[in-house]
């Protein structure tokens, strides 16, 4: 399937999670919300394409330090593989005993372009990833290596992270609330939808803001909410 426009994923950038979970739910998606992860460095939505790395428990006879060296691991090999643009999803089986991974992997996916690191489990090097110039999710932090409870098993297959499942090329999106993964055949209806509801949500929150009631407003059951929402529009060239 090709890849969203970008003017598509930027209607994304200003589009609240908590907006979008509703729209999916109106199209009968109850499980979208990444349970577990919160954001590290709070900021501009994160939105990308999903490119993902699985871990299933480690083994002691293949996770020794020298696996790393390996350059077909697949912690290592989704670092250097994952492309530009994308958000890179970690299936860490809710496990935040031992990282996911840490800065030095953090910062080279940076530099590589990712827009955004999710895992449902917990990265080290937490007081650094948390000043990198890109967003980071996970449940705690983690001091000890992922070789001590992860071994890596698969790139861009795919996963379940915080209880979603998540394919290669789904579109997530981040704020300061959590994640959201939108089926990618959804993208284009969905953002257009939130946007229109992100409007009115800001013009509904104004108006609760100086005293109005929600009856009637939210939602807009009075016919004079359409037209007092309309004048708003206007004013507020929205």
């Amino acid at each position: 399937m090709t890849a969203p426009a970008p003017e598509l994923l930027e209607k994304l950038m200003h589009v609240s999670t908590a907006t979008l979970t509703t729209a999916l739910f109106k199209r009968g998606f109850r499980n979208v919300f990444i349970q577990g992860p919160q954001r590290m460095n709070p900021g501009p939505n994160m939105v990308g394409p999903a490119y993902t790395l699985r871990y299933i428990p480690a083994r002691e006879d293949l996770d020794g330090l020298d696996s790393f060296a390996d350059r077909e691991n697949p912690q290592r090999k989704g670092v250097e593989e994952c492309p530009e643009g994308a958000v890179f999803v970690i299936d860490s089986r809710q496990d935040s005993t031992a990282a996911s991974a840490g800065c030095i992997l953090a910062t080279r996916l940076m530099m590589r372009g990712c827009k955004g690191i999710v895992t449902d489990g917990g990265f080290r090097d937490t007081p650094e990833i948390s000043e990198l110039a890109m967003p980071a999710y996970h449940t705690r932090p983690s001091a000890p290596t992922n070789l001590t409870k992860h071994h890596a098993v698969a790139n861009n297959d795919p996963i379940a992270c915080g209880g979603v499942s998540v394919f290669p090329g789904d579109i997530m999106v981040g704020d300061n609330e959590g994640v959201v993964c939108i089926p990618v055949h959804l993208v284009a209806e969905v953002a257009a939808e939130t946007q229109e509801m992100t409007v009115f949500e800001d013009f509904v929150l104004e108006m609760v803001q100086n005293g109005a009631s929600i009856f009637g407003l939210y939602p807009p059951t009075d016919p004079a909410t359409k037209e007092k929402f309309k004048v708003w529009r206007e004013e507020k060239n929205r």
